[in-house]
């Protein structure tokens, strides 16, 4: 018989398997992805949580309290390092997660789970970028005070199926070096810390700071930066202050394109994140090769050694 339960919902999402099928083999390949999504099962199980069924490269699970989906959030995202570290050779492609959470009441039917929270969280992984775990205000309400002091709000999002945008929250998870994509390109980890982030687009030319971001950029009007081009998605991207640097995170649909100075070679992301240093241009939907793509300059500064524009 169906059955109305309150629980936490959460999907995780297993990416870059597809180039690592094409650097291992699709023996190697299936392997690595397989032995990755039973390690994310057993941790979700270990934290109390059930899996409801698996999803390609991903899982859905359930727990009666969301303390014990952060806590299996944090340690996928630990464990599953180790797990690519041990199994892939060096320079072959590294495999990230996503996860999402959303709190409320869902109905139980044969083993399964159906109900708005299951749909909130579905549509929220589309949100979450490289090794990122979003929550909704529903489920951050329902934490104790000290595991709330690890979330960071972000901004109020367009669910895909919603009417009303849904505040989301980021968790801040504890991370040790670099992302492997900010120092792809050159050194960039900055030899003292910038303060701000200057943006210019089409015109518009603002130095940002910890009190006015994240900033987005996107086709919405409601984007800090509106580029209007079909190429570009509603919410396309995501620059914010996170572990001591300035990060720019892909939300989009055909991806986001970094420029470092004059350098010739170009950083893609597809769900990605990578560290903005220096300066150079950030390109949505397309190469910053092809004429007339939709661009927004940057420049990291430190304000001792500039004069800043008005906020």
């Amino acid at each position: 018989m169906p059955q109305t339960v309150t629980c936490t919902v959460l999907f995780a999402d297993l990416r870059g398997s597809t180039s690592l099928y094409e650097s291992l083999g699709n023996a190697e390949a299936a392997s690595v992805v397989t032995h990755s999504v039973a390690v994310v099962a057993r941790i979700m199980e270990g934290q109390g949580g059930r899996v409801i069924k698996t999803l390609g490269d991903g899982l859905m699970a359930v727990f009666p309290h969301p303390v014990g989906g952060v806590r299996a959030a944090e340690e996928v995202h630990e464990s599953l390092e180790r797990v690519m570290g041990a199994a892939r050779p060096s320079r072959s492609p590294v495999m990230r997660v996503q996860i999402a959470m959303a709190h409320g009441e869902v109905i139980e039917v044969a083993g399964d789970c159906f109900g708005d929270a299951v749909n909130v969280s579905a549509r929220l992984l589309d949100h979450a970028g490289d090794n990122e775990t979003l929550v909704t205000s529903q489920t951050l309400g329902v934490l104790p005070s000290d595991v709330r002091e690890r979330f960071r709000r972000l901004e109020r999002l367009h669910l895909r199926g919603r009417v009303e945008p849904v505040e989301v929250w980021r968790f801040e998870a504890r991370r040790s070096g670099p992302d492997p994509l900010s120092t792809m390109f050159g050194d960039a980890t900055p030899t003292t810390v910038p303060e701000g982030i200057r943006l210019v687009s089409e015109g518009v030319s603002r130095i940002h700071t910890l009190r006015n971001l994240p900033a987005i950029l996107g086709r919405s009007h409601e984007a800090a930066y509106c580029l209007d081009d079909s190429r570009v998605s509603r919410m396309h991207a995501r620059i914010e202050w996170h572990s001591g640097n300035f990060q720019l995170t892909d939300l989009s649909s055909n991806g986001t394109y970094v420029r470092f100075g004059r350098q010739s070679e170009v950083v893609t992301l597809r769900r990605g994140a990578c560290t903005l240093h220096g300066r150079g241009v950030i390109c949505l939907g397309v190469s910053p090769n092809i004429i007339n793509a939709p661009t927004v300059s940057f420049e990291v500064l430190r304000f001792d050694d500039t004069d800043p524009l008005p906020l």
